[in-house]
This record gives C-alpha cells, structure tokens and sequence, in this order.
C-alpha cells in the first residue's frame, strides 16, 4: 500500500470525527464550535495535503494546529463541567446571539422532551416551557466525551505529523541531486582536449 493510501487510510477518521462534531454543533446553534470545527475540517485537510505532496511546512501547521485544538477541547470540558466559574447554562458557546444550548440537551439517549403551555401567565401566551426528563446520560457529559475523543485522536494525530515530518527531513538530507554529494560523479565527463581526440583517432 502506497504511503498516500495509508495517510489517507489515517487521517480519514480525524475528517469524520469533526464533521460528526459539526454536524451536531450546527443543530444546537453553537456558534464557536462550529467556528471552530470549521478551522480543524480545514488544517486537517491542509495536512492531508502536504502530506501526499510531500509539503513538511504544511504538516507542520497542522502539528501546531493540533496543540490548539487541545487547548480548546479542554476549555470545552471545562465550560460543561463548569470548572473555573464558567457555567453551561450561559451563552458564551453562541456568542451571546441566543439561548440555545446542545443539542443533546434535549435528544440525548433515553430524554423525552415534553412542552407545557404558559398562556396562564401574562405576556407569555405564546412560548411554551420544555420540559426534558428521562435521560440516561446527561448532556454534558455527552460534551465532554465528544471532547474527550477529541483530544485523543489530536494527539494521535500530532505523534503521526512528527513522525512524518522526521521521515521526509531524512530524505532531504540524504538525496542525492545527481551524485551531488559523492567523491566521483556518476556522469562522468571526458575533459581531454579535441585535438588529443584526433590524434588518437589517427593512430
């Protein structure tokens, strides 16, 4: 199997992995997520790339990237744990745009989302309060292995791009542009005078 197979073989699952967070951050309306996931989709593509055309500069974004990707993730652990003050309930993820919260927070494994009416209070008569009750798991915790998942396969993925960075550094160094780096050239060529030539012809 060719090195391009198997880097695709690879960094396949890192692509689905992010489209799947993706898919479920645009239907909970998570604004910097999805900003986010948007970024990965894009620099994994980019390592990818440099990868199969042998671009070490393009890999190495990538490495870095995936130390930011890290960072974030484990922010994310943090918000829906809600270590350090900072609180799942708040708008931070939606860039205070709307209250909208994940989407497994009312789709998760086992929940049943009941809506009651509010036309008994004044001014609400037209909003309803959802109720979610029966979930297995709770939603963040869904969060936070999606997270968790995340940050495994990135560092995964930044152990590969040193290693291939290392072998395609190696392979700069000890290529040889046409016996560049040997004592005697492979192509030799006969520096003898044209008119020694003749006279050996003659003779």
């Amino acid at each position: 199997m060719s090195p391009e197979a198997v880097t695709l073989l690879f960094l396949l699952p890192f692509q689905l992995a992010a489209l799947e967070r993706q898919v479920f951050d645009f239907l909970g309306y998570q604004w910097a997520p999805i900003l986010a996931n948007f970024l990965h989709i894009i620099i994994v593509i980019l390592g990818l790339f440099g990868t199969i055309q042998y671009r070490p500069r393009y890999i190495v974004v990538y490495a870095i990237w995936t130390a930011i990707w890290v960072t974030w993730n484990i922010f994310i652990i943090c918000f829906y744990l809600e270590v350090g003050g900072l609180s799942k309930d708040s708008e931070l993820l939606t860039f205070n745009i709307s209250r909208h919260q994940s989407w497994w927070s009312e789709n998760g494994p086992g929940c049943v989302r009941k809506e009651a009416s509010m036309s008994g209070i004044k001014g609400l008569d037209s909003h309803s309060y959802v109720s979610v009750i029966g979930c297995a798991l709770e939603y963040r915790y869904i969060e936070v292995m999606h997270s968790s998942f995340q940050i495994l396969i990135a560092l995964v993925g930044f152990v590969y791009a040193c290693y291939v960075v290392s072998v395609f550094t190696e392979e700069e160094d000890s290529f040889d542009f046409i016996g560049g780096f040997d004592p005697f050239p492979l192509y030799h060529v006969n520096e003898k005078p044209t008119n020694l030539l003749f006279k050996q012809t003659y003779l």
